[in-house]
């Protein structure tokens, strides 16, 4: 299946951009949080632009996966993004993974077949009608905002908690957007270009990008990666079946549904506290992915 191929080569980018912008964003002063100077510091790091770089070759994977398939199927494949890429780490650095790494691997990738199986996406429209678009940008940009505000509150684990599943609203809404967008190209590039849904696209994922970095500066992955990861997973099914009218097995589906979706979250935690949090003037033993600055 062309979308689900793509998919898995968008989580392999988007694990490794994060790897790089994680390394990146960590060596930033902490009183630079939401304001414009940390990009500004960022952008003066080759290896965060490197992650950039990854970034543009994902949205273009995903573009092409959100085009072919369902995006209740696409988003959720997101999640071997944080596996894969410890996996790809240890190989790369020489480095064994301990026993609670390959249990996290095992519950976080079992859990997404379980999930998916149960739910069996199936079905939906390329395009969404225009007059559903009201109720879900203001419901989401209501909900990114008042996360934001939490986030700009707290310190530490709870800020990096918050920002992250502010960004995970975000890439949820992008991939809508984008999903909705490439529906515009039967009409021929012109009609693709004149198309809103484009050009929200790109505000929306440039403000998620913001706040995963925000999420990445305030703490560890722990704190900010389940977030992260199963809020991305969780709202793009919502907006599968609200917008583009996918559907879902219900009734006594839920129950494996739901286990599938605990060890999800029970293996990110895993995986996430298995990553080393060394500066990148240091050396770490594996690179630390977190989710996807593109979903």
């Amino acid at each position: 299946m062309l979308s689900v191929l793509f998919a898995i080569l968008t989580s392999l980018s988007n694990g490794t951009a994060s790897v790089l912008q994680r390394r990146a964003a960590s060596t930033v002063d902490s009183r630079k949080a939401l304001h414009a100077s940390l990009i500004t510091e960022l952008v003066r790091r080759r290896v965060w632009l490197a992650g950039i770089g990854l970034v543009i070759v994902a949205a273009a994977c995903q573009a092409i996966a959100l085009a072919t398939g369902p995006i209740s199927i696409v988003q959720p494949i997101f999640v071997i993004e944080l596996p894969a890429t410890l996996i790809l780490g240890s190989l790369v650095f020489r480095r064994r993974l301990p026993p609670s790494a390959w249990l996290g691997v095992a519950a976080a990738t079992g859990g997404l077949a379980l999930a998916l199986a149960s739910a069996s996406p199936d079905g939906g429209t390329a395009g969404v009608p225009s007059w559903r678009w009201v109720p879900a940008l203001i419901a989401t940009g209501g909900a990114i905002v008042v996360l934001a505000a939490v986030g700009i509150r707290v310190r530490g684990e709870v800020r990096a908690a918050a920002f992250g599943l502010a960004a995970a609203f975000g890439y949820a809404l992008t991939a809508a957007l984008l999903k909705d967008a490439t529906a515009q190209r039967h009409g021929g590039l012109a009609e693709l270009f004149s198309a809103w849904q484009l050009y929200a696209t790109a505000a929306v994922g440039v403000a998620s990008l913001f706040l995963l970095q925000n999420a990445l500066q305030a703490g560890s992955l722990a704190a900010s990666q389940p977030m992260l990861t199963l809020g991305d997973a969780l709202l793009s099914t919502v907006f599968g079946v609200v917008l583009f009218s996918e559907s879902v097995r219900l009734g006594w589906w839920l129950v494996p549904e739901v286990i599938g979706v605990g060890a999800i979250a029970f293996g990110c935690v895993l995986l996430a506290h298995n990553l080393p949090t060394a500066a990148p003037e240091q050396t770490p033993a594996v690179p630390e992915p977190a989710v996807p600055p593109n979903r």
